[in-house]
């Protein structure tokens, strides 16, 4: 009897570790999602005015600030996007390791630590220009531009949030399966 209580543990231990991973596999996957969606949709016009001369009259030009002027977004949207794909086909995946007893479930995990790591560069580009753009370098005379664009600057900063947890949410993933991978060593 002492055999079959031990076994219910690790069947039950396994189905929890399972809802755990396909828990954190849909989180993952509406973060992403919902950084890359904030990303792209993001768009601010403003008109600026702007004196050249004293004499001359200022003109005012309307000026307008979207996420694909920027190299560090365009690779953060792309990542995003690259993290939301891959949740979405890692969750089908996971599912399907279910039954089987292939090295996928080995090959998720390497992965899954890819799209953290590309998240993480993606997230730490794109804060440094967000930086910059809160407040300005005078070593090189950029100006700041969030005080002119405060919308673009909250919706960017909203994505970098959200992509930033969806990194954490992958981190997880990877820990929850070292820890599955630690009990069935025992």
């Amino acid at each position: 009897m002492e055999g079959v209580g031990s076994n219910l543990k690790v069947v039950e231990s396994s189905r929890r570790i399972r809802y755990c991973d396909g828990l954190l596999r849909v989180l993952g996957l509406l973060l992403t999602l919902v950084a890359a969606i904030l990303t792209g949709a993001d768009k601010e016009t403003k008109t600026i005015p702007i004196s050249i001369t004293k004499t001359l009259p200022t003109l005012h030009v309307p000026v307008t600030a979207k996420w694909h002027y920027m190299s560090a977004f365009v690779y953060f949207f792309v990542s995003n996007a690259i993290a939301f794909s891959y949740a979405a086909a890692s969750l089908v995946a996971s599912m399907a390791v279910r039954t089987s007893k292939d090295k996928t479930g080995l090959v998720v995990v390497i992965l899954d630590m890819g799209i953290m790591g590309l998240l993480l560069s993606a997230n730490g580009a794109a804060i440094a220009v967000g930086i910059l753009g809160q407040y300005g370098n005078s070593h090189v005379q950029w100006r700041k531009v969030c005080n002119s664009f405060g919308g673009f600057c909250h919706q960017m900063t909203a994505a970098i949030i959200l992509s930033l947890v969806g990194s954490l949410v992958f981190f997880w993933l990877v820990a929850v399966a070292l820890l599955n991978l630690h009990k069935k060593s025992r």
